[in-house]
């Protein structure tokens, strides 16, 4: 499971230097399409490199894109001093790819005062949209003291 950790002015950084701002994001080809509001899309390319031994997409990269589209919706939702962390998260796998463009959409569900809930898909990009993967997280609210 993937830990994440925000510091203020990520957002910032994002909008500035896009996918660099993030060095998970950068290695995996990950863009940042749009966020805000509570929500975020992410997309990426599928490359040989990613996937298992059978042939198709290594399940836990599912997860990851999908992980990083919750967490930069619920950063959008964050106020000021306030830090996360992925404390629980779940993944249902529906279908595979071998290749082509896929995208992670993240919605923030419920945000309270320490704990705050999201979900996410990952679809194919192309015409038909087929859901591959569905994510749900918890995520622990730090605030700097």
């Amino acid at each position: 499971m993937l830990s994440y950790l925000i510091e203020m002015g990520y957002l910032e950084e994002i909008k500035a230097r896009g996918r660099a701002a993030n060095p998970f994001l950068l290695l995996m080809g990950i863009v940042v399409d749009s966020f805000g509001n509570g929500q975020a899309e992410l997309s990426m390319q599928v490359r040989p490199d990613m996937l298992n031994g059978v042939g198709w997409l290594q399940g836990g990269l599912y997860t990851a894109l999908c992980d990083e589209a919750m967490a930069l919706a619920l950063y959008t939702a964050l106020e000021n001093g306030e830090r996360i962390a992925t404390i629980s998260e779940s993944t249902s796998y529906l279908e595979g790819v071998r290749n082509g463009m896929i995208i992670a959409n993240g919605r923030v569900v419920k945000k309270g005062k320490n704990v705050a809930f999201t979900e996410g898909c990952v679809k194919k990009a192309c015409g038909d949209e087929a859901v591959l993967t569905q994510t749900r997280a918890s995520f622990t609210i730090i605030r700097r003291t």
